[in-house]
């Protein structure tokens, strides 16, 4: 961007006049002071009536014509024509609703909303007669009376074949085989205290003799001494004796032991298991065999029930009159359809519109041939005639046009040349010379009657200022003000603070009358209702969170050495 400014380009300059000879610098200056005499007084009267219709305009025809065109208009539009406009409205509304809306409202509500209502119910009726009414009697009649039937037999078998034999089961089997194997346990467990005490009490006796004997042996060892090694060989060889012995005896309690548990607990639960639950297991194995062949023959049964009760008929009824009854409506609505939509349309073209527009198309054909003769024998004879007339014609406007471009060259042209070119032209340049002149003068004088005007006016403006203008000024500055601020001081703002003063008394009075009232309302309500229990203050207050500040007036501070 260039921020430079550059000098404005000259214009170009204009084409250089011809030059001009002493009569247009004689007539100029004389012109010019005659043109400037005549248009000043006609400036100053313009510029007067312009400044006039202005005003006027502004002040008068604008007011006049909102007052003759806008108001009578605006208020025919809202007193005449809106309410007209409104009137028309509702009653075109009317017409409409009554001409277009009303009547299909009517054929809507009366035709076919029953129409409808009847084809509804019909549909309804015959779509529960086809659909519903059927199945629900199959329900009713056959498949629920079949099921209640299969349900009992199905529960007579369980409770007959299942739950009787495993009740029987029960009690004839397992209930006494229950009972011997607790009488088999408990005498056992006798047996096995017994033994367990008898071993018991033999252990404490060995235990006993074999303390007796360590101490005897210990009281002989401790007075003998060592001569006596050989009563404690023999002693030791005791010893080892009734070791032998004890071991012997553990081994035959513990191959004893091993027996009678395999005969409490082994044996039995294996005879159990070989000579009753197996054989058990076998028969409920083969009661579900024979369950599991029933259930399928009577799924077989209930099969051919249902397929002879429910699919045979629900095929016969479709195949024998649901198919033939629909075919049956689909070929009596589509005969009504065309009964009623294509038959009638395609008789009306067939016997009257066809006839009707090939006669037309006939009819025309025949116009057209006839117009077409006639056309082609009239355009033949006028070609002729007209031929021989324009060669006649052209002859004739030969002859005739060189006369007459003779005579009116001799008689017009030639005379008009001359007076052209040695009449015409010389007085037409001083007519443009003069002319020319005349409007630079104007234009010269209206501009220089301007500038006399504008000064006209500035010093009438000046005048009108230093006569009405200044002195009103004066007059407001000098003496209007001064009074007015001696008014405002002496008598407005008392009077106005005295005003203010008063308004406040009385507020406050009607505050006190108003707190007086309060006051004696309470004192009614204490009486008569007894006086409100106090809220107890709280004993220890939160002093952890500070306060809300108060707000910061003039006279009060927010550092701690002048805070109050």
């Amino acid at each position: 961007m260039d921020w430079e400014k550059h000098p404005t380009p000259a214009a170009p300059a204009t084409a250089e006049r011809q030059p001009e000879g002493c009569l247009v610098a004689a007539i100029r200056i004389p012109v010019r002071i005659v043109v400037l005499v005549l248009v000043v007084p006609i400036r100053l009267t313009w510029d007067a009536l312009a400044a006039g219709g202005r005003v006027v305009w502004r002040r008068g025809l604008v007011p006049l014509a909102r007052a003759l065109f806008v108001v009578p208009w605006a208020w025919l539009w809202r007193r005449v024509l809106a309410p007209v406009g409104r009137v028309l409205g509702v009653a075109l509304t009317w017409l409409g609703k009554a001409l277009f809306v009303w009547p299909w409202v009517a054929l809507w509500r009366r035709v076919l909303v029953p129409v409808g209502r009847a084809l509804g119910v019909a549909l309804t009726w015959s779509g529960k007669a086809l659909f519903v009414w059927p199945w629900v009697a199959l329900w009713r009649y056959v498949l629920a009376p079949a099921g209640r039937g299969v349900r009992a037999v199905g529960l007579w078998v369980w409770w007959k074949g299942v739950v009787a034999s495993v009740a029987w089961w029960y009690r004839r089997v397992m209930t006494p085989a229950g009972h011997g194997i607790g009488w088999l346990a408990r005498g056992v467990w006798a047996g096995l205290a017994f033994a367990g005490r008898g071993a018991g009490r033999l252990a404490s006796v060995v235990w006993s003799g074999v303390v007796a004997v360590g101490r005897g042996i210990g009281w002989l060892a401790r007075e003998i001494g060592a001569g006596l090694a050989s009563v404690g060989r023999g002693v030791a060889r005791i010893a080892s004796l009734v070791r032998v012995g004890l071991t012997a005896a553990g081994r035959g309690l513990c191959v004893g032991g091993g027996w009678l548990l395999r005969a409490l607990f082994v044996w039995p639960w294996m005879w159990l298991y070989a000579r009753v639950l197996a054989p058990l297991g076998g028969g409920i194995a083969w009661l579900a065999r024979g369950l599991a062949a029933a259930g399928r023959a009577l799924g077989a049964g209930v099969t051919a029930l249902l397929r002879a009760l429910v699919v045979v008929p629900t095929v016969w009824l479709y195949a024998h009159a649901l198919a033939p009854l629909g075919r049956g409506t689909a070929i009596a609505v589509s005969w009504l359809s065309k009964a009623l939509f294509v038959w009638p349309w395609v008789w009306l073209h067939t016997h009257a519109l066809a006839p009707v527009g090939r006669a037309t198309v006939l009819l025309l054909k025949l116009v057209g041939a006839c117009l077409a003769l006639a056309g082609r024998a009239a355009g033949a004879g006028l070609a002729w005639c007209g031929r021989g007339v324009w060669a006649g014609l052209a002859w004739f406007g030969r002859g005739l046009g060189t006369v007459i471009v003779t005579l009116v060259r001799w008689i017009f042209v030639v005379p008009a040349v001359a007076l052209w070119r040695w009449v015409l032209v010389p007085v037409g340049r001083a007519v443009v010379v003069l002319v020319r002149e005349t409007g630079d003068a104007l234009g010269h004088a209206w501009r220089v009657a301007g500038h006399v005007s504008r000064a006209v006016g500035r010093f009438l403006g000046r005048l009108l200022r230093r006569i009405f203008v200044d002195p009103v000024r004066w007059a407001y500055r000098s003496v209007c003000t001064p009074l007015g601020h001696l008014v405002r001081d002496s008598v407005w703002r008392p009077a106005a603070r005295a005003v203010k003063d008063a308004g406040a008394a009385a507020r406050q009075a009607l505050a006190a009358a108003r707190e007086s009232v309060r006051q004696a309302r309470a004192d009614v309500r204490r009486a008569l209702f007894g006086a409100k229990r106090a809220e107890p203050e709280p004993l220890v207050r939160d002093r952890r969170e500070p306060g809300s500040p108060q707000a910061r007036t003039v006279g009060s501070s927010t550092t701690a050495l002048t805070k109050d």
